[in-house]
């Protein structure tokens, strides 16, 4: 690995990291003696990355620090072309313009050798099965989920019954053959998993709900017993009850 390439690999390593991390560690995973990792470090700081801590402490990177996007390696750059494909072939019509235009931009700066690999990776998206259709807007939900508001939904059982429900929206999960609304539900007094194709209404609340959503989201996963949202575990915990 280049030194270049390894001080934007240090920036990541400490971007996914929001406490200190000893040298000791991301010498380990960077495959290099703790000695060369207190020079990236110092040679980052030198090009302004805005690095807390010290030797024996630990380091973070404070948030908001950018680096132009102009060194991706091959499989992130692969990573990019994938994601923005799925996100084109399973999210609704807006998030699939966001996707096309969000790999517009990357590509405008891009080397031209990059931007012809982001273009050409190889790997694609098979088409999805046919989902039932969901006549609920899944803008909406998407916005209720960012601006932390209060939903109320008309949402029918597997037997269809209709129930008015209003909810606490934290997440939308992706599946080939469904999508699934995670929420707090007043009405069960506990979270619920609300499939998208059997919401009959749903009408955005001009009130927030009453706690953070990073909190409501930290309060499900311990209460589906997922410490990260690894895909298998969410598909076994949102089929578990809605």
């Amino acid at each position: 690995m280049s030194r270049a390439a390894r001080l934007i690999d240090l920036v990541q390593i400490l971007r996914r990291h929001r406490r200190p991390v000893v040298a000791a560690m991301l010498a380990e995973e960077l495959g290099v003696s703790p000695r060369t990792l207190y020079r990236d470090v110092a040679t980052l700081r030198a090009q302004g990355a805005p690095i807390d801590g010290e030797a024996g402490v630990g380091y973070v990177l404070k948030p908001g620090f950018l680096l132009p996007p102009l060194m991706f390696g091959d499989e992130e750059i692969e990573a990019l072309a994938l994601g923005a494909r799925f996100v084109a072939e399973h999210g609704d019509p807006r998030l699939a313009r966001a996707a096309r235009d969000a790999v517009a931009r990357i590509e405008a700066v891009l080397p031209a050798d990059l931007r012809e690999r982001l273009d050409d990776a190889g790997l694609w998206i098979g088409p999805s099965k046919e989902r039932p259709p969901e006549p609920v807007d899944t803008g909406l939900l998407r916005r209720a989920i960012r601006e932390e508001k209060k939903l109320d939904l008309a949402y029918a059982d597997a037997g269809g019954r209709t129930t008015d429900r209003t909810v606490w929206p934290i997440a939308l999960a992706f599946f080939e053959r469904v999508r699934i609304l995670v929420a707090w539900c007043e009405l069960r007094q506990g979270f619920r998993h609300f499939r998208l194709d059997r919401i009959g209404d749903a009408q955005l609340a001009d009130v927030r709900y009453p706690r953070r959503r990073r909190a409501l989201v930290a309060n499900w996963r311990a209460a589906q017993g997922i410490t990260e949202v690894d895909g298998s575990l969410l598909t076994r915990s949102v089929r578990r009850k809605s």
